[in-house]
């Protein structure tokens, strides 16, 4: 089954990797014995349907969900698993969907104002005195 991202991006099923596990939840007794959760891996520097251009853009906006440069995701919201697998699809989908269309930003570096400095500076003094106040009298004894 090919996941269809938009008109002109498909991605063929010999480039989606399927495991399954049994699931935690409610089942009853099939719990025990049914597969029904649901893995999906994706694996972006291995696709050939991707070009270059796609593949920097989804690291660079998906970073956080990948690992090992796969992406992917666990789905055991259903008993069955034909369900949990039409939701990996659709949350696979719209994943690879809004990481092509989210424009990455560039952070500006900006240096702290005269004034955050100084609050800063002023926060840490009134910190150590705080703490000073606390100590106990030293007693020198000559």
């Amino acid at each position: 089954m090919d996941l269809k991202i938009t008109k002109k991006l498909v991605i063929p099923s010999n480039e989606i990797k399927w495991r399954f596990s049994r699931s935690s939840g409610p089942g009853g007794q099939n719990i025990n014995k049914i597969e029904s959760r649901v893995e999906i891996i994706f694996n972006l520097e291995d696709s050939k349907v991707l070009n270059y251009y796609q593949k920097a853009i989804l690291k660079n906006n998906l970073k956080n969900k990948l690992v090992k440069n796969s992406l992917q995701l666990a789905v055991q919201e259903h008993r069955s698993q034909l369900l949990n697998r039409q939701l990996a699809l659709m949350k696979l989908s719209s994943i690879i969907k809004d990481g092509l269309n989210k424009p990455f930003k560039l952070r500006r570096s900006t240096k702290p104002t005269k004034a955050s400095q100084k609050k800063r500076v002023e926060l840490k003094k009134k910190h150590g005195e705080l703490k000073k106040n606390r100590q106990k009298e030293k007693i020198y004894q000559v």
